[in-house]
């Protein structure tokens, strides 16, 4: 049966509150798919919302114990009706070591850039993962050329949602994304779109032949694996 962690919800959750159901509620259907067919894989998820995602991925046959970790009160509290266990925290002040050390997969998506140290918290969470244990992470992309175009014309407009959302606090482009994993433990296999390129966006990409993908893509997906100690 699923439980609610002890860890108290952060007062960060309060910046959230203006938040629509969606928000919380969206099943990350594209990461689910992207994960290897295996009922007895530990998972270990970081804002995972009301469980969607979780639940998919047991319902697919990929997860066997499917842990969550939420900020959000009422996010957590729906989660912990779909998840193996939920930890209602803000996962830069939980104490990690209460996770394990043996997760095979860490899912963490569109968070990192709404932390005050992604570098450190990475790094924490990669002593929960076991050696060669994959992770799925998905950020926007700060060189998007809707955001250079403002930024040319003086306009950096914060946004209740989307590339500009007003909770973000830290901003990555694709190369930077790929360094901050590189720099805490893991070996970065791909980092593309989250979607593929289409429309006009897609020809460009083609006749450049991506060499201005990073002005393209609006999110970034990143797959990877935790490196071998050495």
């Amino acid at each position: 049966m699923s439980q609610i962690g002890q860890n108290s919800c952060s007062p960060v959750a309060g910046l959230y509150e203006a938040k629509p159901t969606t928000y919380f509620a969206n099943a990350r259907n594209d990461i689910v798919n992207l994960l290897t067919q295996d009922a007895a894989a530990r998972v270990l998820e970081i804002g995972c919302g009301a469980g969607g995602t979780g639940e998919a991925a047991i319902n697919a046959g990929k997860a066997g114990h499917y842990v969550g970790v939420e900020l959000d009160p009422l996010a957590a509290e729906a989660a912990s009706t779909r998840l193996s266990d939920v930890i209602c925290g803000n996962v830069e002040e939980i104490d990690v070591d209460v996770l394990g050390h043996d997760f095979d997969v860490l899912i963490i998506s569109e968070v990192l850039e709404h932390l005050v140290d992604p570098w450190g918290t990475l790094r924490r969470l990669a002593s929960s993962l076991r050696t060669g244990a994959m992770v799925y992470a998905s950020s926007p992309n700060a060189a998007h050329w809707s955001i250079i175009c403002n930024l040319v014309y003086g306009r950096f407009r914060y946004q209740p949602s989307g590339l500009m959302d007003k909770t973000h606090l830290r901003w990555f482009t694709p190369e930077s994304y790929r360094a901050l994993f590189e720099e805490t433990g893991f070996k970065v296999i791909s980092l593309n779109p989250i979607r593929p390129l289409t429309g006009k966006s897609g020809i460009i990409d083609a006749l450049t032949r991506g060499r201005l993908r990073h002005l393209l893509m609006q999110q970034m997906m990143l797959v990877g694996r935790k490196a071998e100690l050495r």
